[in-house]
């Protein structure tokens, strides 16, 4: 097995959206034979993209998975979408793979979105290796992007191969190593054509004078040898590169054109030569300070990275080996849930189909298992003689929630269908908002949100409706005042009586409520203190200016009486819960509303329209800065004005723009402001 595990590739495909990954992956797939043909997004026949959303949009929007032969060596593909609003499992993906390659646009250059995206790339410690796609359309220019790559991506790139013809005219390419140039035949394969063409050799040789000197610098042996002797040999060239993609030092870099297939197979060569084996990975580190080696003598250990719901209703777990061999039918334990599993059949992934696994699989594979009872997305699946609890990625927080409404009849099929979805995609939250009422329905945007939902109507033939959430503003007081509340009822036999004089005072904002008994004499019996209490906080909850929490005051409860016979806890809530009605209104009330941080990346370009639209947002910028063509800007704004600000920006920036928020504080509304809002309550109540 070890043998067969040196030549394994399991890599990811990433990149920003619109850059060509499914194409790339189809033009593979095609070349290797997966595929008989070239799937095309326009026509939505691609063999990666095949949920009716997919086909829809014209884009990825959930992970998908195949495994092909490039060469006698098994490779396993794990294409993610480009489009931010569907990143929310990449974390879990990047941890499956043991490579990347990072497709970027030969046309649009480096955009913002490939900033983060790289960035995450980076921190997950994946080897990575470039492609330059879209070399066949006009505009395409490759060295704004290896600029881009080194000045905005803070990457070291190598240009493994310069392009023979641009923009529109794609004709091979030169390999900058060994010199030697190659055209593409008729089926897209390499075919010699010999020499440099020579208005192209200066450019050829400086390219390589580059790139030895890179290769050199990621290795001290290379370096002292190069310094020495002035130059490195072909193998210790190649040697030199590898070791430098592998300790994350350098990018090489492979031109392609998706569409026509052309520099799939140098990739695939690239891969297969460059990226590392699953034998070659560090060890896995576990939660609790452990570490487990990639390596088929270990014992047992599967990441669980994805869930997968099929066309029949049915739930595939996708598995990534991360020690040991796994074959079909074997025990399992759950050492999160601490329960014991069986894999049942092992299935490979094949695009939207599955394949029978037919023989154990080490380290690296990328397999499917039906049924599983107990295991969810994020764990671990290993043997129970020595267990062993990954440390997992962090997922990212949710960006956008919306309300979720459905018919009274479809509800709880509607609350089953989500629940099953939540399954599939861990980056979707639902909770309840006990303040608004509001079932909500958190994702990473508002196309993710709004794809999540079709599903569930589609899948489950449900009515299924988004709207904005309602805003949790709050109320709190002006002033302090005092009041007394009496509550005295007789209606026959024993009544009811209960008496508090209280003083209310607003506190500094976040301090929360405050409750200080001050009665002496036993006026009031200490056993009633407490539902005075209650009635208090149980009035403040309903509130009193527009229905709103009252927040961040202290009431003091000094006087009051009682009787004998007829005082009771209800009494002395309902009395607390008339003493602070009173007590709030003489103080006056005041709304307020949520404050949201945002943090938000564009090209400079758009720099000063985000940032007025900000400031009509009644929002506030709270810094910036600029690096090389991209500002990251974080503002403050209130939560009312950004419910729609992820497709606002995306309008505003040509889609270029990024942002991430986060709920910062309470704020006093405007006058003009409460007077809307309270126009609204008044209209409703009627």
């Amino acid at each position: 097995m070890e043998k067969e595990l040196q030549g394994q590739r399991t890599f990811i495909l990433v990149g920003g959206s619109g850059a060509g990954k499914t194409s790339l992956a189809e033009a593979m797939l095609y070349h290797t034979g997966v595929s008989s043909r070239m799937g095309s997004i326009d026509s939505g026949n691609t063999f990666l993209d095949f949920e009716p959303e997919e086909v829809k949009k014209g884009g990825s929007i959930q992970p998908a998975y195949t495994v092909f032969s490039h060469k006698g060596q098994r490779h396993f593909l794990i294409d993610v979408p480009g489009d931010t609003n569907f990143h929310g499992e990449l974390p879990y993906q990047l941890a499956a793979a043991d490579g990347a390659v990072y497709v970027l646009d030969a046309v649009d250059g480096i955009k913002p979105q490939d900033k983060k995206i790289w960035r995450e790339v980076r921190e997950s410690r994946l080897p990575m290796l470039a492609v330059i796609n879209k070399l066949d359309r006009e505009r395409a220019d490759t060295d704004q992007v290896l600029n881009g790559m080194r000045d905005t991506l803070g990457a070291k790139p190598v240009p493994c191969y310069l392009p023979l013809g641009e923009a529109g005219d794609f004709q091979g390419v030169v390999d900058v190593l060994t010199g030697t140039a190659y055209s593409f035949d008729a089926e897209n394969n390499l075919v010699t054509s010999g020499e440099v063409p020579e208005g192209m050799q200066d450019t050829v040789r400086e390219m390589y004078e580059t790139a030895v000197e890179n290769i050199a610098e990621s290795d001290e042996e290379l370096m002292e040898k190069y310094l020495e002797e002035g130059e490195l040999g072909a193998e210790e060239v190649q040697s030199g590169l590898r070791k430098g993609v592998l300790s994350e030092e350098l990018i090489p870099v492979c031109p392609t054109a998706a569409l026509e297939g052309k520099g799939a197979g140098l990739l695939l060569d690239m891969i297969q030569n460059l990226l590392p084996s699953p034998l070659e990975r560090p060890s896995w580190p576990g939660a609790e300070g452990d570490e487990r080696p990639s390596s088929p003598e270990a014992p047992v250990s599967c990441f669980v990275f994805k869930t997968i719901v099929t066309p029949f209703g049915g739930h595939l777990n996708v598995l990534r080996v991360m020690s040991g061999s796994v074959a079909s039918d074997m025990q399992v334990y759950n050492p999160q849930k601490q329960v014991r599993e069986k894999l049942g059949q092992l299935q490979w992934v094949v695009g939207k189909k599955q394949e029978p696994c037919k023989e154990e699989v080490g380290p690296g594979a990328l397999v499917a298992v039906a049924k599983l009872k107990n295991t969810a997305t994020g764990e671990v699946l290993c043997s129970e003689k020595e267990p062993f609890i990954y440390a997992r990625p962090q997922l990212p927080s949710q960006v956008l929630s919306y309300a979720l409404l459905g018919s009274k009849e479809d509800e709880d099929k509607m609350m089953m269908a989500v629940h099953k979805l939540l399954e599939e995609d861990v980056s979707l939250k639902l909770h309840h908002n006990e303040e608004t009422g509001d079932i909500l329905l958190s994702g990473m945007g508002q196309q993710h949100i709004e794809m999540a939902v079709e599903k569930v109507k589609r899948r489950n033939k449900v009515d299924a409706r988004l709207q904005d959430p309602k805003i949790p503003y709050k109320e709190t007081l002006k002033a302090g005042a005092d009041a007394q509340g009496r509550f005295k009822k007789q209606t026959g036999g024993r009544g009811q009586f209960g008496d508090c004089v209280i003083r209310i005072e607003p506190q500094q904002r976040g301090e929360g409520y405050e409750f200080v008994n001050q009665i002496v004499g036993g006026v009031i019996p200490k056993q009633y203190i407490p539902a005075v209490d209650q009635g208090i906080q149980e009035a403040a909850q309903k509130g009193i200016l527009a229905g709103y929490p009252v927040v961040d005051f202290k009431v003091t409860c000094y006087d009051g009486s009682y009787h004998s016979v007829d005082s009771s806890e209800m009494a002395f809530k309902v009395a607390g819960s008339m003493a602070f009605k009173k007590a709030a209104e003489k103080a006056g009330l005041t709304l307020l509303e949520p404050i949201m941080t945002l943090y938000i990346e564009v090209p400079d370009e758009f720099m000063g329209d985000v940032i007025g639209d900000i400031s009509s947002r009644r929002g506030k910028v709270l810094g910036y800065e600029t690096n090389q063509g991209i500002t990251e800007i974080r503002a403050q704004a209130p939560m009312a004005e950004i419910l729609q600000y992820a497709p606002d920006l995306r309008a505003m920036t040509g889609g270029q723009g990024v942002f991430s928020m986060q709920f910062d504080h309470y704020e006093e509304c405007p006058p003009h402001v409460q007077e809307a809002i309270l126009e609204q309550v008044r209209e409703k109540a009627e």
